[in-house]
């Protein structure tokens, strides 16, 4: 084979066994895909298909190879992102192809579908209120399960986090690398991660930014990451607020007032003050999701003072996205997670543990997420475990200090279950590196690594560059599917 270690050049050859044609959009992109096992147990069996798009180097004089990227999800789509943009920085477009691929079940890979009004059934029951709500939420996931075996077949029980990372291989193997170059964002660091545990000999590079845990063994470890960093971003947004003139909320105790709206919310009586409509317990949190994002922060304040004073203009409050007829999201989390919470009483504990533990926010949109498969609909079959990786050269991992999404906590767990290098951002935002990264800091270290794998010092850690103030962006609200994406 061709790929060697270090920045040897590779020729552009090399991959010409994939049927490469332009991609229907995006400019400067070409398309393809690949067969591969459905079931890699039985690898002479029926085929399922992969989808692929490419960037070629800009310096192809001087090509060392390809880089696979995942932007994340469960649900994000490799193919998107490659096919409309340049993900990486110069120095590494020059000298790589870049290579999305959509992992099984997503966009141009054979599509998991599932019913569209099952979907968003599921979605707005993942905030039981009693048994009954409970025991609906638990029939909707096996309806909705039942309904993407029906409409996708046997896809449905073979769209764990293992088969994406053997699928992986194979696209190396099409792409005529030795040895494998990959970026995984966010739910795509779950597949490096898994990669370097089955393929730790056929890696050149690897950087995994905005690492899941895969450790996570119980609904609450997974609830009290999520939401830890969402109560440290509001003591954060109440000290700015607190100590700025210009801030609307100066003056009048940032955590009084919020306190006093979301008392409000939880009793009916608070009201959206350019509608009328009433704002719940949840349409106040997710509107307040903001203060992850320091640029937000004085909106946020704006809009929490025209609660207060009941008048202001405001947008809508909007809770939930529709979730898309092809949702691979919940086989493909129920997959590879299991998170058991047997009923409500158990549920209503782990949310009063919340409260307890964190007075302000009190909850995070990602803990919905956990009982996306309350009551078992699909079988897990990757389940979490510690990562052992033996045998890999240097990895690197990023980990954002105020990730909301891949905490910081879940990164320095994987880094020190993998031994990976692990780059510290000190900012915010869910992931850091790439061509419209936050810091210079994180893209130089991970552009070393990735052209001449040149390890990053130990304990690297890059300062913020995020500053408080006003911005027209709206707010991070995550939903599903595809909450872990970049």
């Amino acid at each position: 084979m061709l790929l060697v270690a270090g920045a040897v050049a590779v020729p552009a050859t090399a991959n010409a066994a994939v049927d490469w044609q332009p991609c229907p959009t995006g400019e400067g992109a070409v398309c393809a895909t690949i067969e591969v096992p459905l079931d890699w147990s039985r690898p002479d069996g029926p085929k399922t298909k992969i989808g692929l798009a490419k960037r070629p180097a800009k310096d192809p004089a001087n090509r060392i190879g390809s880089i696979l990227v995942d932007p994340g999800g469960p649900g994000g789509s490799g193919v998107s992102m490659v096919s409309h943009r340049d993900p990486f920085t110069d120095a590494v477009t020059a000298r790589f192809d870049v290579v999305g691929f959509d992992p099984r079940g997503i966009n141009t890979s054979q599509q998991l579908l599932c019913d569209e009004t099952l979907s968003q059934q599921a979605i707005g029951a993942r905030r039981p209120a009693s048994q009954t709500d409970f025991d609906n939420l638990v029939s909707l996931n096996e309806q909705l399960i039942a309904s993407c075996r029906e409409h996708s077949g046997e896809l449905v029980d073979h769209v764990d986090n293992l088969h994406t990372a053997r699928d992986m291989d194979a696209i190396r193997v099409a792409l005529g690398e030795e040895k494998l170059n990959y970026v995984g964002y966010s739910y795509g660091s779950l597949m490096g991660q898994q990669y370097a545990e089955l393929f730790p000999e056929r890696i050149r590079a690897m950087v995994n930014d905005g690492n899941m845990d895969h450790s996570l063994r119980t609904a609450w470890e997974f609830m009290r990451t999520e939401t830890e960093p969402v109560e440290v971003g509001f003591e954060e947004f109440a000290k700015w607020c607190d100590t700025t003139e210009t801030c609307a909320l100066h003056g009048q105790g940032t955590a009084k007032v919020y306190g006093e709206l979301k008392e409000r919310a939880k009793a009916g009586t608070l009201t959206h003050p350019s509608t009328g409509d009433p704002v719940d317990f949840y349409a106040l949190s997710q509107r307040a999701f903001a203060v992850t994002r320091p640029a937000m922060w004085g909106n946020l304040a704006t809009e929490l003072k025209a609660f207060k004073d009941g008048a202001g203009a405001m947008s809508a409050v909007s809770l939930e996205e529709a979730a898309a007829v092809n949702n691979p999201y919940p086989p493909i989390w129920c997959s590879d997670w299991r998170f058991p919470v047997k009923d409500f009483a158990e549920y209503e504990k782990l949310r009063t543990k919340l409260s307890a533990k964190f007075p302000n926010m009190e909850w995070s949109p990602y803990v919905d997420h956990a009982l996306t498969c309350a009551g078992d609909p699909l079988k897990t079959t990757n389940p979490q475990k510690p990562l052992k990786i033996k045998g890999a050269p240097p990895l690197v991992m990023v980990g954002n200090v105020h990730d909301p999404a891949t905490v910081y906590e879940w990164n320095k767990t994987a880094a020190k279950q993998s031994g990976s290098h692990l780059i510290t951002y000190e900012g915010w935002g869910h992931t850091a590196y790439g061509g419209d990264g936050p810091s210079p800091c994180v893209n130089d270290a991970v552009d070393a690594y990735l052209l001449d794998l040149t390890v990053p010092q130990k304990g690297l850690s890059c300062p913020a560059t995020e500053k408080p103030g006003s911005s027209s962006a709206k707010a991070l609200t995550p939903h599903s599917p595809g909450p872990y994406q970049r």
